[in-house]
């Protein structure tokens, strides 16, 4: 079995929890490489992702459509994407020897953004999000589903999130909880003027596109941990992914046992 261990930043804190990490698998046959940049073109069998849920999402982005299971080992604060801890890291190599893990595949948002004759295109886990600047006027956006006209949301910006992004950016403005099977979407306005705007949920099936009205100013386009500033009057087009990630969870554990442990849901 070889593993990639990815880790954006070694701080001198979690250097001696890695360094035993990485004698853990060792000891159990189990080879590495240690991961702090590109990822080598090596037959991985896992990809470890080092940190917390910010470092989960540029593993996903790391990866792209390589076919890694990603397992989040929480060395940050909520990890709510992460599996595993610090506490259990003397469990890990026996759990996935033994096949004790369940492989969850993550639907990703397909992003392309135009203005004129420039094209982004990317991906998202998360979400996409625009989102006016405190200088700037009202983010005025026409959202489409296919060919039919659903609302303009004037306000700070508007949320286009996954599943997996549900219990993030879009749930702390609102927005629904979905579980990672639904097959949807979910659009969450941010600080929008029109108080019967609420968020709304579309089948992932769906192209989505949002038309920001023209103006002298720019907004910031956000794709999961990554930022783009684009001048008002650009169109984003949002399609589900070609591929998906495959989230590993452990053991017993699943989606609504992370979101009672980890976000206190129903307590």
């Amino acid at each position: 079995m070889l593993i990639a261990l990815y880790i954006r930043h070694i701080e001198d804190d979690s250097r001696q929890q890695i360094d035993r990490l990485v004698g853990i698998l060792n000891k159990n046959g189990i080879d590495t490489d240690i991961v702090t940049g590109s990822l080598p073109d090596r037959p991985y069998d896992f990809l470890f992702s080092i940190g917390g849920d910010g470092t989960l999402l540029s593993s996903v982005h790391l990866i792209g459509s390589r076919d890694i299971p990603v397992l989040g080992v929480n060395f940050g604060h909520l990890g709510f994407l992460t599996t595993t801890g610090r506490d259990n890291l003397d469990t890990l190599a026996a759990d996935l020897l033994a096949q004790r893990y369940t492989l969850e595949p993550r639907t990703l948002l397909h992003v392309e953004a135009h203005h004129n004759a420039d094209t982004l295109a990317t991906f998202a886990l998360n979400e996409v999000s625009l989102h006016r600047f405190d200088d700037a006027p009202l983010l005025r956006t026409d959202l489409f589903v296919g060919d039919d006209f659903v609302a303009n949301y004037a306000g700070d910006g508007l949320i286009v999130a996954t599943p997996t992004g549900s219990t993030a950016y879009s749930l702390s403005c609102g927005g629904p909880i979905l579980t990672p099977d639904s097959g949807c979407f979910v659009i969450t306005p941010i600080g929008v003027h029109n108080l019967t705007l609420r968020p709304i949920i579309v089948p992932d099936t769906a192209l989505l596109r949002l038309v920001t009205h023209p103006s002298p100013q720019q907004f910031s386009l956000g794709m999961d941990s990554r930022r783009k500033h684009l001048p008002y009057g650009a169109e984003i087009r949002l399609s589900r992914e070609d591929f998906k990630v495959r989230l590993v969870r452990l053991g017993n554990q699943s989606f609504f046992t992370a979101i009672h442990q980890k976000l206190g849901w129903g307590v």
